[in-house]
């Protein structure tokens, strides 16, 4: 457990992960590539039920037409069993067309981190894929996730 790891979440999001048999690697290991993938499949998680889906079409994709800028992991000890964990999500910085987030993988209840992260988003428009706002109802549920200044 690390220092800021508390068992009762100050700040973001825990959302439910599962590791699975095929996740791990040949030596028994979470696979060190699987861990971004956990982070990303709980943010779509997390977003899909405030209603911010990706539906297949950029156009109608609104804040979900978006573009990794940057990707940072940390592994801290290694996840050697599959089940239930979770991952800690929230954002270190809300722009005007970019984000940055931070994850962590960690047990099921937040409280021991084996890896954490962070990932830079641009949001990008359909037709031009240049950076485009976020919008304002996208901004106002993005604030409830700002971590503290510490």
């Amino acid at each position: 457990m690390t220092a800021d790891a508390p068992h009762a979440l100050h700040y973001g999001a825990l959302v439910p992960a599962v590791v699975h048999f095929d996740d791990l690697d040949a030596l028994g290991l979470l696979h060190n590539g699987r861990y971004p993938v956990m982070a990303e499949r709980a943010w779509t998680a997390y977003w899909e039920e405030r209603g911010f889906a990706y539906t297949g079409d950029w156009a109608e994709a609104g804040d979900a037409c978006n573009a990794v800028k940057e990707l940072s992991v940390s592994y801290e000890r290694p996840v050697t069993r599959t089940g239930p964990y979770a991952v800690h999500l929230w954002l270190e910085r809300l722009g005007r067309t970019g984000l940055t987030y931070g994850f962590r993988f960690c047990s099921a209840d937040g409280a021991g981190t084996y890896a954490r992260g962070s990932r830079v988003l641009v949001r990008v428009d359909a037709a031009t894929l240049r950076p485009a706002a976020w919008s304002e109802p996208f901004r106002a549920l993005a604030q409830e996730l700002l971590r503290p200044e510490h």
